[in-house]
C-alpha cells in the first residue's frame, strides 16, 4: 500500500492521504477547490472556477500516484446545488474527453469549507 502526496496539489485538511494506491488500483480522497500552493483557501468564485480547480487537483493526484485521467474507472461528483449539474457536467466532459467512466453525481447539503463541487476517484495505476 503507497500513501499518495503531491505538492502540486492541496494537502489533506485532516487525517487522511491525498490518494492510496494498492493492488494496481489507486483510490483518491475527494478534491475540492484548493490551490495546491498551501494557502488552504477555497477559490470562491464560482461553480465553474471550482470545478476547473478540483479536476486540475484530482489530476495532479492521479498523476503523482502513477495513473492519470484515462485510466480513471469510477468518480464521484458531490453538489452543494444540483442547479449546478449542467455546468460540472460540461467542464467534466471537457477534463475528460473521450474517456468516460463510471459516475455518480449526489446533491449534498455542505462541503469542506463550504466547496460548491468535491470529486474523487478510482483509477488503474500504469502499466
Amino acid at each position: 500500500m503507497k500513501f499518495v502526496q503531491t505538492n502540486n496539489a492541496p494537502s489533506a485538511i485532516g487525517p487522511y492521504s491525498q490518494a492510496v494506491a494498492v493492488n494496481g488500483m489507486v483510490y483518491t480522497s475527494g478534491q475540492i477547490a484548493l490551490k495546491p500552493d498551501g494557502s488552504d483557501e477555497l477559490l470562491k468564485e464560482d461553480v465553474v472556477v471550482q470545478a476547473v480547480q478540483v479536476l486540475r487537483n484530482l489530476e495532479a493526484v492521479l498523476t503523482e500516484a502513477g495513473s492519470a485521467m484515462d485510466k480513471v474507472i469510477k468518480t464521484t461528483i458531490f453538489l452543494a446545488d444540483m442547479d449546478d449539474f449542467v455546468t460540472v457536467n460540461e467542464i467534466y466532459a471537457e477534463a475528460f474527453g473521450t474517456h468516460k467512466p463510471a459516475r455518480s453525481t449526489v446533491a449534498v447539503k455542505t462541503l469542506p469549507k463550504n466547496a460548491l463541487v468535491e470529486i474523487d476517484a478510482i483509477a488503474l495505476l500504469n502499466d
